[in-house]
């Protein structure tokens, strides 16, 4: 039998809210996750469409909707759409869809979006390239390449667990010079987070994919290593990294 997916598994096990860690985020740069926020809102208006590429569950996209005359979520995992749509109707969202689409292949038409953005999720430029209407925007805000790295080289593996010859952002812009995008705009962010016990920083790890086979019994032996040298007095560290780019396809 084939393995569950990976976010269908999350949400199977955690539901809508996702799983309840104890934590505390310390942002010397901003917060990155806002800011992309506000660059979206910057370059909305109700006369767009947009489409949220790797929608998950669903709450930005809704958050979103109020920007844009219709804005559209696509996701692989059916239990994430699943809840995604349960909060479209207890909310009365109207301008909204759900559907199951990959990001690298969609069904739609070319030249049919205003903008596009993902978070954290599956991203094609070239499927993003075609999809934009002429003048149309690209948003991305992804996992930067010293996210969590002293935990992966604990674990010996992990989410973009390699020898970097040069950043992930320039990585990204250089595939979207190469599709034919002009660069907009471009930051990175470091910034900390601090959790509360061992017990919540495990729990945490079960549910995002810096490890996809994160086990909480076989891989105790790692987590206690790291834990023993990255408690502080906030708690335990894990050093988080993020990067925003915005692109626009030519008029």
């Amino acid at each position: 039998m084939a393995e569950e997916p990976f976010y269908d598994k999350v949400s199977r096990k955690f539901g809508a809210s996702g799983p309840q860690v104890k934590h505390i985020t310390v942002y010397p740069e901003g917060d990155p996750e806002l800011l992309f926020e506000q660059k979206i809102v910057e370059l909305s208006s109700k006369e767009k469409v947009a489409l949220d590429m790797g929608c998950g569950k669903g709450a930005f996209t809704l958050h979103m909707a109020a920007h844009f005359r219709e804005i559209v979520g696509i996701d692989t995992s059916v239990e994430s759409l699943k809840y995604a749509l349960e909060q479209q109707q207890e909310q009365g969202t109207t301008n909204a869809r759900f559907e199951i689409q990959d990001a690298k292949h969609t069904g739609f038409d070319a030249n049919l979006f205003d903008l596009v953005y993902s978070r954290r999720g599956p991203t094609s430029y070239h499927e993003c390239y075609r999809v934009l209407k002429p003048g149309g925007y690209m948003l991305r805000i992804d996992i930067g390449e010293k996210d969590a790295w002293d935990l992966k080289k604990v674990f010996g593996r992990g989410q973009g667990f390699w020898e970097w010859k040069t950043t992930a952002q320039e990585i990204a812009m250089q595939q979207l010079a190469q599709e034919g995008f002009s660069i907009v705009y471009g930051q990175s962010f470091s910034y900390d987070e601090y959790y509360a016990s061992y017990e919540d920083l495990d729990l945490f790890l079960q549910s995002v994919p810096i490890f996809q086979d994160f086990d909480s019994q076989k891989d105790r032996a790692f987590l206690e290593t790291y834990v023993g040298s990255f408690k502080r007095d906030q708690g335990i560290l894990l050093p988080r990294h993020r990067f925003i780019t915005v692109a626009q396809k030519p008029a």
